[in-house]
């Protein structure tokens, strides 16, 4: 078969099987205006849930200011090269010092993206004598990046700490006969169903079993703990994580991430990650940009309490209307709802046209077959209005869907 001929035939998988109906809404969607809670979709303005701009740096006129200053000042090429040759500066070294004190280890290491940056810490820290075991929830950068292993890995059902010691066992074992070590992934936030990822009970089994822990805390850095350093600042439990990955697409509205560890650690992933060795450093005006964003983070904690206040009356506000938001203890917020994926969609643009509220969806293979997922994503410049408006409109498609209403072609699917 041709290679072509079997990519048009399936286009790879269930999302790309969808797209001939749901690319421009469902998928790939243009939101347009200033980044905010209400933004325009399709000419009309919508009352937005879906963007991770949790402190609502994005268009903090501090952080656009030092944006375009830095634009002005260096232009987008600066510094030409990788940061090993020809592409390091001191404002690079300021911002990973700065990070590495305020997570609470002794150094950190800038990265170009957090998905690649993922990928490529697990590539560099593991070879195949080694081996990995991950919670079965994972992040995709996680799963793509235990997939390149070349040694063994072993998946433990989600926050299972049984299974994880199950999986733990086999490691031990296959280690003593391969010679190489244990790496232990998890989160510190899931980022579908808003669980902690349970750090201090894998942290207690250290006692007994030996291994490193990596934990990817994109969703719980800069929200989580007293001051936001994150979610092993929030369960007390700094010292126990290994490696520490955050990213600064949530809390910090930007783009690229930082790996954390001890400094002879974090030394051996600057020199031997290949996503970073081979790839262009980060330009100057995002990271002066990330630097005026990581100084309002924490001289602002004003920011971060308000979202929990947001976060708060949205889910205490939905248990109150009866509906199911999983084990969520973190911001964010999933809304689980009964249906297939006719009426997940058909629900979805009933939201979208007829009440202004944009939010994702998520269907399966994410989720069970039978199930939808709203997942909902507030934000320090959301308000008690916003939230309350949400809870008027879901409860009235709620009783639609159990009525039967989106079976029905009344919403039709674009």
């Amino acid at each position: 078969m041709d290679l072509f001929e079997k990519i048009n035939k399936n286009m790879g998988g269930p999302i790309g099987q969808h797209q001939k109906w749901s690319h421009g809404y469902f998928s790939f969607p243009k939101l347009e205006g200033e980044i905010a809670p209400h933004m325009y979709f399709n000419g009309k303005e919508h009352l937005v849930w879906s963007l991770n701009n949790y402190l609502g740096l994005a268009n903090h006129p501090e952080v656009r200011e030092a944006d375009a200053q830095a634009a002005t000042d260096f232009g987008m090429a600066y510094p030409m090269g990788a940061r090993m040759m020809s592409g390091n500066t001191k404002h690079h070294e300021e911002l990973e010092n700065g990070l590495a004190e305020f997570v609470g280890k002794q150094a950190a290491f800038l990265l170009n993206y957090g998905y690649q940056g993922m990928v490529s810490i697990i590539d560099a820290l593991v070879d195949r004598n080694d081996i990995i075991v991950y919670d079965a929830e994972s992040h995709a950068c996680i799963v793509d990046g235990v997939r390149l292993h070349m040694g063994k890995r072993f998946v433990f059902q989600h926050n299972d700490i049984s299974s994880f010691e199950k999986q733990l066992q086999r490691a031990e074992k296959l280690a003593a006969q391969t010679g190489g070590g244990i790496l232990v992934i998890t989160e510190g936030v899931f980022g579908m169903s808003g669980a902690q990822g349970k750090l201090t009970e894998i942290i207690a089994l250290k006692d007994e079993y030996n291994f490193r822990l990596l934990i990817d805390d994109a969703h719980g850095f800069g929200t989580m703990g007293p001051t936001g350093a994150g979610t092993h600042e929030a369960q007390n439990c700094v010292d126990g994580i290994d490696i520490y990955f955050g990213t600064f697409a949530k809390s910090m509205a930007g783009i690229g991430a930082f790996v954390a560890a001890d400094a002879e650690i974090i030394n051996y992933l600057r020199y031997n990650m290949r996503s970073q060795t081979f790839a262009k450093a980060l330009p100057m005006p995002m990271v002066l940009g990330l630097k005026k964003r990581f100084e309002l983070l924490k001289a602002n904690p004003d920011l971060r309490k308000q979202l929990w206040v947001i976060a708060k009356a949205l889910q205490n506000g939905l248990v109150e209307y009866g509906f199911d938001i999983g084990v969520t203890d973190t911001m964010v917020t999933p809304v689980f709802l009964k249906g297939d994926l006719f009426e997940a969609t058909s629900l979805t643009k009933d939201l979208r046209e007829h009440y202004g509220i944009f939010c994702s969806i998520v269907v399966y293979p994410v989720i069970p077959k039978g199930l939808i997922e709203l997942r909902l994503i507030p934000t320090a410049v959301h308000t008690l209005d916003d939230v309350q408006r949400t809870l008027d409109a879901f409860s009235e498609v709620s009783e639609k869907l159990k009525a039967g209403a989106y079976k029905e072609d009344s919403v039709a699917v674009v």
